[in-house]
């Protein structure tokens, strides 16, 4: 099934709120947790599985070969669709194409192409099951969530213009102190002082590598300029921002009403593909993004890519979480972005300064610790 952005609404632009601590993508496409959903739904989980998963602490631990080859799988998946994703994501938005070094400039068609195929993949997983189309919400919250959803993934690719992509990956990590502010404001949520404690210290992480080295876009044109990276920084909070009312207000959704996941997903990419398609029409972006695939086809490819892996990632996110849990998924997502980062300053050329390693050292840290600390009292 369409078990990924999905597996509750996981974005690989977006992480759950509950997994707030975890970083990463590909949010995207929302950000539910797993846990919302089966709060929503009730657990389908086998009770004979409950009983050995209590026995043994975490859902994971069973014996056997087995459970590690499967675990081996999960976490290949993951790495392989997501690295690909935001390998493809910074190919697509920063290079030019072409002869004539012509660069893409549409981020919003990128967002369309993705909640569309998200959208069908959606249906299909739907009518596979047997559910119906009839949507669980007033229309009302998945086209609020959809706007948000839009702008923080438009927000998040058009960044890449302007300042680099391990910049963009650091900010991203940097969602918990959103998610939170909006967790207190709209689901009456309250955090532990260690949780505090970990969430300023990613932030002086982002603070440490904004501020110690270079951060523009490789792109020539706006490398020379100031105003730009200030402009991509200015992108980059928005997202946060955008992104973490979005996770909120998708698990607000989930507690409120009896919905499916895939349910969900099919209404909240149609609305954002509606919304995408449109903008792109009014400002008469549409013609032009048109013409540039169609002269470049190599971009499209990547674009259908992109929006493949997200899809194939989403999937893996889903049975990640529902075969060995929450925690072991957030350490999985810290890891992978901390590849992501260093595969990108080796294809991208970027160089980092010895303090923005430290910052990056300093936020990955931060969200390993929660990770393994919220295990430990789990257990």
């Amino acid at each position: 099934g369409f078990e990924g952005c999905e597996g509750t609404v996981v974005d690989v632009d977006a992480m759950p709120p509950t997994h707030i601590f975890a970083s990463d993508e590909l949010t995207p496409m929302f950000g539910t947790s797993q846990a919302a959903s089966k709060d929503a739904e009730g657990s389908t989980e086998d009770p004979e599985d409950a009983e050995r998963n209590e026995t043994n602490g975490t859902r994971w631990e069973s014996s056997g070969w087995a459970t590690h080859g499967k675990l081996a799988w999960c976490v290949s998946g993951v790495f392989l669709s997501l690295t690909t994703y935001g390998l493809l994501q910074e190919r697509i938005m920063t290079l030019p194409y072409g002869k004539q070094h012509d660069m893409f400039t549409s981020s919003l068609f990128v967002v369309l192409c993705n909640r569309a195929f998200s959208a069908a993949t959606a249906m299909v997983a739907l009518w596979s099951k047997g559910e119906g189309l009839t949507a669980s919400a007033p229309l009302k919250h998945y086209a609020s969530i959809s706007v948000s959803n839009v702008v923080s993934t438009y927000c998040q690719y058009e960044a890449l213009k302007y300042v680099s992509f391990p910049l963009q990956t650091i900010f991203k990590s940097a969602k918990m102190a959103p998610v939170m502010i909006w967790s207190t404001l709209l689901l009456h949520r309250h955090y532990t002082l260690q949780e505090y404690a970990s969430a300023g210290t990613v932030t002086l992480g982002c603070a440490v590598f904004l501020l110690t080295g270079n951060v523009k876009s490789v792109i020539k044109e706006v490398h020379a300029t100031d105003g730009g990276m200030f402009y991509g920084l200015g992108l980059l909070v928005l997202f946060l921002v955008a992104d973490g009312y979005t996770s909120t207000y998708q698990e607000r959704l989930f507690k409120r009403y009896r919905m499916s996941i895939h349910n969900q997903i099919l209404h909240i990419t149609t609305f954002s593909s509606a919304i995408s398609l449109l903008v792109l029409a009014v400002t008469d972006q549409l013609t032009e993004t048109a013409k540039f695939v169609f002269q470049h086809p190599s971009c499209m490819l990547g674009i259908i890519t992109i929006s493949i892996t997200a899809t194939i990632g989403q999937m893996f996110i889903s049975y990640t979480i529902q075969n060995f849990g929450s925690l072991l998924f957030a350490t999985v997502m810290t890891t992978r972005q901390c590849v992501s980062l260093f595969l990108s300053c080796i294809f991208f050329s970027h160089p980092l300064s010895g303090w923005q390693w430290v910052g990056a050292i300093c936020v990955f840290s931060a969200l390993y610790f929660q990770s393994f600390t919220r295990n430990a009292s789990k257990r």
